[in-house]
């Protein structure tokens, strides 16, 4: 019994700190202005265990530091989805994108023509 709770405390021990809490990552995220960063970020910062995020109005990038042990990128991702966001390989339903201000539909070639 002793051998079993020593191996079931080190898994343990083993797992939480296999979690970064640090972690960084990146990815791109469509948008054309200001207002789309601040949803952007907005979002990202929302969903629990993110502690930093920068999304860049010109390149599309967005850089994150999040806690492993609190959130996965796949929450992340859906947080931004959800405010009408696309990421590079998955697009916002049209709801959540219908939702975002005339100036930021940045479908629409014309308002990205305005952007530029």
């Amino acid at each position: 019994m002793k051998k079993i709770l020593v191996i079931a405390t080190f898994l343990i021990a083993t797992v939480s700190f296999a979690q970064n809490k640090n972690a960084k990552a990146s990815f791109e995220v469509d948008g054309v202005c200001m207002m789309c960063k601040d949803r952007i970020e907005k979002a990202c910062i929302k969903t629990k265990g993110v502690k930093s995020a920068n999304w860049n109005v010109q390149t599309h990038e967005l850089r994150l530091i999040y806690n492993e042990g609190k959130t996965s990128l796949d929450d992340v991702k859906k947080n931004i989805l959800a405010v009408g966001h696309d990421l590079k390989d998955i697009k916002a339903s049209d709801e959540a994108y219908n939702s975002v201000h005339p100036c930021c539909k940045y479908r629409d070639e014309e308002v990205k023509g305005d952007h530029k």
